[in-house]
């Protein structure tokens, strides 16, 4: 099967996507379980606790007495409220990595508080198309003291659809810039599902197909392809195979 597929299901309730390009399963997300961690792209308004002497940080409390542990050169008060991101996946028995560096992302922008100006991905080239996103973006960002990023989607984007998404990243980066910050700890913002996800960061200058149906996956050879991925062998595009297990230490490929 040639060209790009995103499939779009659900998986035991939870949003799952797979992106397929010629027939192969380059990408795949899955809603992570309701007792998870928070995932990347959370904003907390947190509660700093105490700091960790020796891990340039401090451990923040977050809603439900859980903590994550906020890295920064200077140190805070106790008691102070900071809005915060979570930036990574916590390895086991370790507090969830956040930041004071918040990213308001979609497909095409990415609004940035504190950090003003405007900038173009490097990867778009074209000084005339450089030039005319700075313009949408100088418009659109006009009277704010908010920064913004026009990503690599720009580069082809619609420029309606690049206007709205960064209003709408705009819009919602008052919102959460503007709570009370109440000496609380508050869930500000979940992160994007899978499905949000796909469409914020599978996008490429050629058209594909959106398939958004129950039992897709299984229609599509995807499920089979996950299915395979599970087992230690691989096969090599030369015919020949490799070995891939993982130990505590280390992930060993034998080919």
């Amino acid at each position: 099967m040639k060209g790009a597929s995103v499939i779009l299901d659900w998986i035991g309730g939870r949003e799952v996507a797979a992106l397929v390009v010629d027939g192969r399963v380059e990408d795949f997300l899955a809603d992570p379980p309701e007792d998870a961690p928070p995932a990347p792209g959370t904003i907390f308004r947190a509660i700093v606790d105490r700091p960790m002497k020796g891990q340039g940080g401090s451990l923040v409390r977050l809603p439900g007495d859980s903590v994550a542990f906020l890295k920064r050169s200077g140190t805070l008060a106790p008691g102070k409220p900071v809005r915060v991101q979570v930036t990574g996946y916590a390895e086991p028995g370790k507090a969830p990595p956040v930041s004071e560096r918040l990213l308001f992302k979609s497909r095409y922008a990415i609004v940035t508080p504190d950090r003003p100006g405007i900038n173009i991905a490097r990867s778009i080239r074209d000084d005339d198309r450089r030039d005319f996103l700075t313009v949408i973006g100088r418009e659109e960002m006009a009277g704010s003291d908010m920064g913004l990023i026009l990503r690599s989607a720009a580069g082809w984007g619609d420029e309606t659809a690049i206007r709205e998404d960064i209003a709408s990243m705009r819009e919602l980066a008052e919102t959460i810039m503007g709570d009370d910050m109440a000496p609380t700890p508050e869930r500000l913002l979940d992160a994007p599902g899978a499905h949000d996800l796909a469409w914020c960061e599978w996008d490429r200058p050629e058209p594909y197909e959106v398939v958004r149906k129950a039992g897709a996956l299984g229609h599509h050879g995807v499920i089979d392809a996950l299915d395979a991925l599970r087992e230690p062998e691989a096969v090599l595009s030369s015919g020949g195979t490799m070995s891939i297990e993982a130990t505590r230490a280390c992930v060993a490929v034998d080919i």
